[in-house]
Parts: C-alpha cells; structure tokens; sequence
C-alpha cells in the first residue's frame, strides 16, 4: 500500500481567462491587488461587481474574505463567491466547494463541496481533477468508487499535475480502480519524480527494485515520450492564452 495525498485546498494555477471587454479592466485590478494597492484594486472591481461580472465578483470574496484593505466579512465574501459560482465561474466554484469542505464560513456540506468541485473539475481545471479524484477514493460527498476516482486521476495526470500522476501510479500499484500494473506504477512515478516531487522518486525507487531490466528500460522510455508530450502541450496552452490575453489587453 502506498501513501496517497489528499485535497488540495488553493488553486494551484490561474484557472480561467476573460474573454470580455472587461478583462483589461479587471487585469487592472489583480495588477493592483498583487502589489498590495488594495483600494485602487477594489475601485476596478466594484463597477465589474455591480454589472454581475463573475471574474470580478470572485476578486471581490477574496479581498472580504482575507480582509484586505477592509475588515473581514465572511458573509460577504459567501455571498459574492456564490454570485460568481451561479455563473459557473471555476474559480469561485473550486473555492466554494472548499468552503462547504471546511465547513467555516458556511455550514459543512459535503455532497455539495462534491457537485461544485465536479462542476470546476468538467471545465479542465487540473487541480479540480485531482480533488474529485480524492473524493471518490475516500466516498467524500459521494458513494466511494476506485474506478471514477482513476479516471479523474488520468484527466490531472495528462495535465502534468502531479499529486495526481503519484495517486495515480498509486491505484496502479495496488490494482485499486484500474488493473494492478507494476509497470504504470513505476511510469506514473517516473513522470511525476521528474517535476521533482520527492515522494514519486522514493514510490519509483520501490517499483523499480521489482522490475526486471528490460522493464525498467521499455517503461521509461514511454514514460520520457510521454513526458515531453505533457509538457509540449503544457506549453501550448500556456502560448494559446497569452495569445488570447494580448487580443483582449
């Protein structure tokens, strides 16, 4: 049995692009925000707020929910983030749903951390992928089930996000979900140890003591080939959206 990790609670990319006359002035904003300029980020925001913008209603619950530049208001920040959530803005959904996780500021519901963090997880977003994946492996907010939670696994791990490639190398060691298969156990471990997360390299180490040579070197070839492709299309969609971001700035 391997050790497998858990929710991850903040997102770990910018997960959604504007592709609306707005974004450059909610662009504004973050810019301000990120450098500490609370009031002049919330006087970008607040116009956007008010025309039912969900980008900007998302900014909005941060800044009362951290207190920043302002007194905290929990209420506040649930009220807009769930404003922003109506509009299935991924964002808000994937931090809603930790809310309901947490159960702090709204009361602990965790079927519905479930449906939001799957609404967020169908828009592509890596990190929503690979929570939906933990709650099926642990039946949280939803029946447990290896198979579902091997699949969302997969859709993060072609993502390159990799606590999703070592849970997954994970269900592939123990044949939980997906057929017992030492050989994508060590694949999955090797792609994800070469982003330098330590405890894939120690996983890879283990499988590769039960390997025979002949594995051990057909598996990392696939597993450089496929690497490179990740990556690749990492890339990609990091040039796609900047390309995007410039036709809207």
């Amino acid at each position: 049995m391997k050790r497998f990790m858990s929710l991850v609670t903040i997102m770990i990319i910018a997960c959604s692009t504007s592709l609306s006359a707005n974004s450059a002035d909610l662009d504004k904003g973050i810019f301000e925000l990120n450098r500490g300029e609370f009031k002049r980020a919330m006087e970008e925001f607040k116009p956007l707020v008010e025309t039912g913008y969900a980008p900007a209603q998302y900014q909005m619950a941060l800044i009362y929910q951290n207190g920043w530049g302002l007194p905290k208001n929990k209420e506040k920040a649930l009220e807009l983030m769930s404003m922003a959530a109506e509009q299935n803005y991924a964002d808000a959904l994937f931090s809603l749903s930790v809310l309901y996780s947490e159960g702090e500021v709204v009361e602990k519901d965790l079927e519905k951390a479930f449906q939001l963090m799957e609404k967020a997880a169908k828009k592509e977003i890596a990190s929503a992928q690979f929570n939906v994946g933990v709650m099926y492996a642990n039946g949280t907010g939803v029946n447990k089930d290896f198979y579902q939670a091997a699949q969302w696994y997969k859709k993060a791990a072609r993502q390159n996000f990799v606590l999703a490639q070592f849970n997954l190398a994970g269900l592939y060691f123990d044949g939980n979900g997906v057929e017992q298969s030492l050989e994508q156990s060590y694949l999955w471990n090797y792609i994800a140890a070469k982003s330098g997360y330590v405890p894939a390299q120690k996983s890879r180490d283990m499988d590769e003591h039960k390997l025979s040579v002949k594995q051990i070197q057909e598996t990392r070839e696939k597993a450089e080939a496929l690497y490179a492709n990740l990556v690749e299309q990492q890339e990609l969609k990091a040039k796609a959206r900047a390309a995007s971001n410039q036709l809207f700035n």
